[in-house]
């Protein structure tokens, strides 16, 4: 039980940071970090792409090294 609750908080401030630095709502990814812990991790990374696609267009080419 003590170990779930500290992976709960630790995603809950890892996804409050992340989307504080993408632009995305942090106090709404830091809750649901808290409450689902890392399962919230695949919806947020979708999110977050979404977000840069909106804000780069759906035309651009984005390339990662």
């Amino acid at each position: 039980m003590f170990i779930a609750l500290i992976v709960s908080l630790c995603s809950a401030i890892f996804f409050y940071v992340e989307a504080f630095r993408t632009g995305l709502r942090a106090k709404q990814w830091g809750m649901a970090g808290l409450v689902f812990g890392p399962l919230v991790l695949p919806l947020f990374s979708v999110q977050q792409h979404m977000a840069l696609r909106k804000v780069r267009g759906f035309g651009a080419a984005i390339l990662r090294a």
